[in-house]
Parts: structure tokens; sequence; C-alpha cells
């Protein structure tokens, strides 16, 4: 699963390489016998769904410049299929949460996940949505966005680079190309 000429500014190629887990999880569904016929239906919906999520924004403060610019026509996220921002949680498929998340609005947070259709994915973006930032310490400030909701990747800077987010959207995308769609494990299900 190697990507090869990546040129994105500000970003080496050799990071598009770390991606060995994603490979490893591929082998070991397909050891554990994903038939032929359901595993290239999964392959085909997966590769659909990940070329088409629409992201639910979710910015509060410095980051949503920057998911702003990266929806602009200098870095374009419409060619990764993440043009069809959303504004409504049941017609998104994965949150963007872009800044400092306070006490006060981690239950609308929570309700605004809780409303997403699943299969849902987040995406913190920024050091503010990952651990607090340089309000971490402050009495108001959820000192993480995963102490609310699960968080998918995270994309580490303040604010990060528009490069780092897209980059975080291809690790995404790469996550969800390696879901099992059709016939999930049982014993999942059982627990």
């Amino acid at each position: 699963m190697e990507v090869k000429d990546i040129k994105i500014k500000g970003i080496p190629h050799e990071e598009f390489n770390d991606n060995e887990y994603l490979e490893k999880y591929v082998e070991e569904l397909r050891a554990n016998g994903v038939g032929i016929v359901t595993g290239v239906l999964d392959d085909m919906i997966n590769w659909g769904r990940s070329n088409s999520m629409w992201p639910l924004t979710f910015a509060t403060s410095c980051c949503g410049i920057e998911f702003m610019s990266v929806g602009a026509a200098r870095f374009d996220f419409a060619r990764f299929g993440f043009e069809v921002t959303r504004n409504s949680p049941r017609q998104a498929d994965v949150i963007v949460v872009a800044g400092t998340i306070v006490d006060k609005m981690a239950p609308i947070l929570k309700r605004l996940y809780d409303q997403m259709a699943e299969p849902k994915y987040v995406i913190a973006m920024g050091s503010c949505a990952i651990s607090g930032g340089p309000f971490c310490n402050s009495y108001c400030v959820v000192n993480g966005v995963d102490k609310i909701i699960p968080v998918d990747v995270f994309v580490p800077g303040c604010p990060p680079k528009p490069e780092a987010l897209l980059y975080g959207m291809m690790q995404l995308q790469r996550k969800v190309k390696v879901e099992r769609f059709m016939f999930k494990d049982k014993k999942k299900q059982d627990k």
C-alpha cells in the first residue's frame, strides 16, 4: 500500500511510508478467511466511502481558518473527496474538530457526534483539540477532544499547516479503505 509521487509542499515523501499497521491489518483480514467476492465488494464499497467523505465543520478558533484554507483553491481538498462540507450532522461522515473545546461546548459536541450516522469518524485538528494546547491548565478547557468522543486521526500543530490536515485526511481515507463492511467479525458483535 505504498503511496508514490506525493508532492505536498512541507511534508517529506518519507512520511507517507509509515502505514505498516494498515498493511498488517489487511493481511490479517485476508488470512482469516475473507472470501473473494465479499473481499472485492468490501474493497469497492470502502473505495467509494473513502473518496466521498463529507466533513462537518466544528471550528472554534484559529484552526478553523486553516481548515477554510484547505477548502480554498490553493490546497483544494475536493481532489480527495472532502469537498461537500455539511452543516448538518445527519449528512456528515466525519467531524473535523478544529480548535479549543471548553466545558460548556463539550455536551454540544457530544450531541453532534451522536446525531451523525454510522459509520462516523473524527479528526482532531490542532493542539487545542488534541490536548488543550496552551490553555491546558485552564479550569474551563477540555484537555483533548478524545475525552468526549473517540478520535480516529490526530493532526498536530498550533495551528497545523494545511498540508498537515491534507495528510490527516489521507490517513483517514486509508483507515476507511481497510475496514470490513459486509461481514464484520461475529466475535466483536457478540460482545
